[in-house]
């Protein structure tokens, strides 16, 4: 069946109506289908209450909690048993990170990429320094955007405990080698962290195939709640010793989740992996049975889809007066980066804004990278495809541009 964004369009009551915004901003947050906002008001309102096994209240929780598990299992090849639940992929890093970094002492190396977001560097750096081992940085091209797997081998040694990489740039769209960083990584012993933000939205993933030790990801960015997600091995995680209060649960997932999950967002996950499954049939149920076949299918119809646009796109970009274009990397998802000779970012932002176009200038987060592009703590203008991404948003984009840069 055809790609028919006319019809996912229309599940997304943000897109509707003659002032809906042309919403390039998706990797910071993409818009939501109306069947999640619709488990999360169903879930909040049901009868709930802390999981268990002797009132409906109680089962109805943990069916949620073990459904979502589950979702998310299928959608990143991993073991239910591994996924841990979290406020954000920043606030399970740091979680994790202070876990592993009991283990570290004086002579152990962490290794970051200066490509990375900040939550996959800056934590790593911070528990690294304060129990004495030894942070050390690869660098990328700037001038192509790779980030090479040789770079990151060339830093290891048999001190390596953990080596930390994005599986996608969520400023330039580079997708590294994460498998064969991943052999690399393993052949001296160490753990392999990967940032999956980004590339989670854009591609299957299979957790075990990539060869990620650990995979975190924000159902935020693949059209669900704003939460986080982190899939790990369940024996890894057993490993690991978390802060938590005495009398919460020892059992591998939850001593890593603190407090009362949020229930309602764990529904509203399961019904945007549902949604993202069922994209080339939304007329036929997903079921767990199906689940992971049907997001095989569905992920490569999305993909050709946001390519197809990306073909158009990106030569009319390069193409406008002015315009420098900084997502060069040979793989990559559709993310692009750009600046305008003699406008501030910002100001091109807010000139796109007026014209109902929402393409955000930042670093976002990623200022290493930023800052190697050259363009500091400004960084630029980036326009990200999603599921719902149309010809005419295009459209819209660059009779923006023309007029800004004309």
């Amino acid at each position: 069946m055809a790609y028919d964004v006319a019809r996912i369009r229309s599940h997304f009551p943000s897109l509707t109506g003659p002032d809906a915004a042309a919403h390039f901003d998706g990797p910071g947050g993409s818009q939501v289908p109306d069947v999640v906002g619709e488990a999360v008001a169903a879930t909040l309102t049901s009868a709930i209450s802390n999981r268990g096994t002797v009132t409906a209240a109680e089962r109805r929780s943990a069916d949620v909690v073990a459904a979502c598990r589950q979702a998310l299992a299928d959608l990143l090849a991993a073991d239910p048993r591994g996924v841990v639940f979290g406020r954000s992929a920043t606030a399970l890093t740091y979680e994790v990170a202070r876990a592993l970094g009991k283990t570290w002492g004086p002579g152990d190396e962490v290794v970051v990429t200066r490509l990375d977001h900040d939550s996959n560097i800056r934590p790593w750096v911070q528990v690294a320094e304060a129990g004495g081992a030894t942070v050390r940085w690869v660098d990328f091209d700037p001038t192509t955007g790779e980030l090479m797997a040789e770079d990151v081998e060339a830093v290891l040694t048999d001190r390596t405990r953990l080596v930390a990489t994005t599986a996608a740039s969520n400023l330039i769209g580079t997708r590294p080698q994460t498998r064969k960083i991943s052999d690399a990584v393993h052949a001296v012993g160490a753990l392999h962290w990967v940032d999956g933000v980004h590339a989670t939205p854009h591609a299957l993933v299979d957790v075990d195939s990539l060869g990620a030790d650990v995979w975190t990801c924000s159902p935020y960015k693949f059209l669900g709640p704003h939460c986080g997600v982190l899939a790990a091995d369940p024996e890894l995680l057993e490993t690991l010793r978390p802060d938590k209060l005495a009398p919460s649960s020892d059992a591998v997932p939850e001593r890593f989740e603190l407090g009362t999950l949020p229930y309602e967002l764990m529904a509203g996950v399961t019904a945007a992996v549902d949604f993202l499954a069922g994209i080339g049939d939304l007329d036929r149920p997903v079921t767990p049975e199906d689940r992971r076949r049907r997001l095989t299918a569905s992920m490569a119809e999305l993909g050709a889809h946001e390519e197809g646009l990306l073909a158009r796109l990106e030569p009319e970009l390069r193409a406008l007066p002015g315009v420098t274009v900084y997502s060069n990397a040979g793989r990559r998802t559709p993310t692009l980066l750009f600046t305008v000779d003699g406008r501030e970012p910002g100001d091109v932002y807010r000139a796109l804004a007026e014209r109902g176009v929402n393409a955000p200038a930042s670093h976002f987060y990623a200022l290493e990278a930023s800052r190697r592009l050259g363009l500091g703590d400004a960084g630029g203008v980036r326009v990200g495809l999603a599921p719902y991404t149309s010809e005419n948003d295009v459209d819209r984009l660059l009779t923006g541009l023309r007029e800004i840069v004309t």
